[in-house]
C-alpha cells in the first residue's frame, strides 16, 4: 500500500456501489505542510469517488486526488472481477480529475462544458502543486443528459450547474439513489462560483423535485456515506444556506455568524452535520459573495 493511501477506506452502502473516501483525518496531510490543493481543498474535508459495478463492468465517478488513489480503486475493482471500465467525471476541479491517468486506456466521459473547462486551464492543473501532469482528457462529451448501461444496471448522467457550470450527477432511476458530486456537500457547499448563486439556487430547486431516496456525495461524513448516504434534506440544506447567505450579505450584513451557528437548524435536524474545518469554507463563501456583490 502506498503512503499516500494509508487512510483510504472502500466502503459498500448499497450492493455493487463502492465509495473510496479518504480525508477528514485529524492531524494529517498527504502532500505537504505548505499550501496545496490536495490537503487543503480535498484530504482535510474529506472526498470520495465512486464505482458502480455489475458483473465484470464498472463506471468510476470521479478518479480521486492522486494517482495512487486511482490505482488503488483500479486494484480493488480488479480484484472483483472487473474487466471493463468506464470513468465518468463529475466536474473538472483537481480533485476529482487527479487520477485521470491511471485509466488512461478506458472511455471518460464527461459535459462538453467539463472537456471545455480542462482545456482552458489546462496548463494551470499540470502545473498545481501538486501538479496533475499529464492531464488525461475526456474521450466521449455529452450535453445535459446521457443514458447508459453498466451491466444490467441503468445509470443517467444529468447536467445541473451547482457548484460549478458543469456540474454532471449520476442518477440510478431503479435504485432512487443520486450520486451527486459537489452539486450537494456536507456540512456546506463550497462556493466556487459567487456570481452563479442564484442559477445554483435554481438548479437546487430542479433537483428537488426528483424522486430521490438516498443521496451520495463526494465530500460528507464517512459513516453516513457507509450507512447509505443522505436524505433530500441535503438539497434544502445546500439551497438554504446559499439563500440565506446571498439574502445577508446583499442587505449588507457585516457580522454574519460562524456556520455552526448561522447553519444550526439544519445541523439540529440531522439534514447536515457540523464539521469543524467547514468554517474556514464559509468564511470562504462570505469573502467570495461580498466581493461578487
Amino acid at each position: 500500500m502506498s503512503k499516500m493511501t494509508e487512510t483510504l477506506s472502500t466502503l459498500e452502502p448499497y450492493p455493487g456501489i463502492f465509495a473510496y473516501y479518504d480525508g477528514r483525518v485529524e492531524g494529517r496531510r498527504l502532500h505537504a505542510e505548505g499550501p496545496n490543493w490536495l490537503d487543503d481543498g480535498a484530504y482535510s474535508l474529506g472526498v470520495a469517488s465512486y464505482a458502480v459495478v455489475d458483473g465484470d463492468e464498472a463506471l468510476v465517478y470521479d478518479t480521486h486526488i492522486s494517482l495512487a488513489h486511482a490505482t488503488a480503486i483500479r486494484t480493488h475493482l480488479k480484484s472483483l472481477g472487473v474487466r471493463t471500465i468506464c470513468v465518468v467525471l463529475s466536474h473538472w476541479h483537481k480533485d476529482h480529475i487527479a487520477g485521470n491517468a491511471v485509466f488512461a486506456d478506458c472511455e471518460i466521459i464527461a459535459l462538453t462544458l467539463t472537456a471545455q473547462k480542462l482545456q482552458e486551464n489546462r496548463d494551470r492543473i499540470e502545473a498545481a502543486t501538486p501538479p496533475i501532469a499529464p492531464l488525461i482528457m475526456p474521450a466521449r462529451m455529452f450535453d445535459e443528459k446521457l443514458e447508459l448501461f453498466v451491466g444490467q444496471r441503468r445509470v443517467e448522467l444529468h447536467h445541473f450547474a451547482i457548484h460549478s457550470a458543469d456540474g454532471n450527477v449520476i442518477w440510478l432511476p431503479d435504485e432512487k439513489l443520486l450520486l451527486a458530486g459537489d452539486t450537494l456537500e456536507d456540512t456546506v457547499t463550497y462556493i466556487a462560483e459567487p456570481k452563479q448563486i442564484a442559477t445554483h439556487i435554481g438548479e437546487l430547486q430542479r433537483l428537488r423535485e426528483w424522486p430521490i431516496d438516498r443521496i451520495l456525495p463526494s465530500h460528507g461524513d464517512k459513516a453516513r456515506i457507509a450507512e447509505g448516504g443522505y436524505a433530500p434534506s441535503l438539497i434544502d440544506a445546500n439551497r438554504s444556506y446559499l439563500e440565506r447567505l446571498a439574502a445577508a450579505i446583499a442587505r449588507g450584513e457585516t457580522a454574519i455568524p460562524p456556520l455552526k451557528d448561522f447553519a444550526a437548524a439544519d445541523i439540529a435536524s440531522g439534514a447536515i452535520l457540523y464539521f469543524p474545518p467547514y468554517e474556514a469554507v464559509h468564511q470562504s463563501n462570505i469573502a467570495a459573495v461580498t466581493a461578487a456583490m
